[in-house]
């Protein structure tokens, strides 16, 4: 059974109890199982005051807003291109012909599959991670990522895994990571539409998952 297929099944039941649910995943399942790296990145949730009840791989396939999905074009355009430097002139522009493109072989998932609003609150996000603890789990088992990159989720999603107890490593440059059950790097890092500025983001994750997966072909 392909991922889709096993995401469409997965999400018939999820959406049962959550009103307004937006599925998301693998953008395209061709593009993410050919790539050279399968990169996951995980969310909290959709901004979205209507109310849900729509499609994030449809939305990022189309080249989803500016404001986040430039950022994460750069990274994989980076993360793609691990043996090269790509200088900031070459990334600083993205049109939506580049986030068309890129993202693509992507996978995207959102912890909480009803919207929230601009700031995630707390009180309404944490509860509804717990209580759908099991689907993400699920969801997460289909992708088998290469890189998963935590975008402001890592407690929450390490809780989601079980993975409290589990080792935290860190970079020369500060940057925490850990193992998840495949022995795959999970990155702690920042949401890209964070208020720093992009170069700072997209190179510091670059030199991070450049260290980290040096040091993991030398052990």
């Amino acid at each position: 059974m392909s991922i889709t297929e096993q995401e469409k099944e997965l999400f018939a039941l999820w959406s049962v109890n959550r009103k307004g649910f937006v599925f998301d995943g693998v953008v395209s399942e061709t593009d993410y199982l050919t790539s050279g790296l399968k990169l996951c990145f995980v969310l909290k949730e959709v901004n979205d005051i209507d109310g849900g009840d729509w499609d994030l791989r449809q939305f990022v396939h189309g080249g989803g807003r500016w404001q986040t999905w430039d950022n994460v074009t750069r990274w994989v355009k980076c993360l793609r291109n691990l043996d090269h430097e790509l200088r900031w002139e070459d990334l600083a522009k993205i049109s939506l012909e580049d986030r068309q493109q890129t993202l693509r072989s992507i996978c995207a998932m959102n912890l909480k599959k009803s919207p929230g609003g601009h700031t995630t609150e707390r009180a309404s996000f944490a509860p509804v991670v717990v209580e759908d603890k099991l689907f993400i789990q699920k969801q997460y088992a289909l992708y088998n990522p290469d890189i998963t990159i935590c975008c402001g989720t890592v407690w929450d999603f390490r809780g989601a895994l079980d993975f409290n107890d589990c080792e935290i490593f860190q970079t020369s440059r500060g940057i925490q990571w850990f193992l998840n059950k495949d022995n795959r790097p999970v990155i702690i890092y920042s949401h890209p539409a964070a208020r720093v500025n992009s170069s700072l983001l997209v190179y510091g994750l670059f030199d991070a998952v450049r260290e980290i997966l040096a040091f993991l072909r030398s052990v």
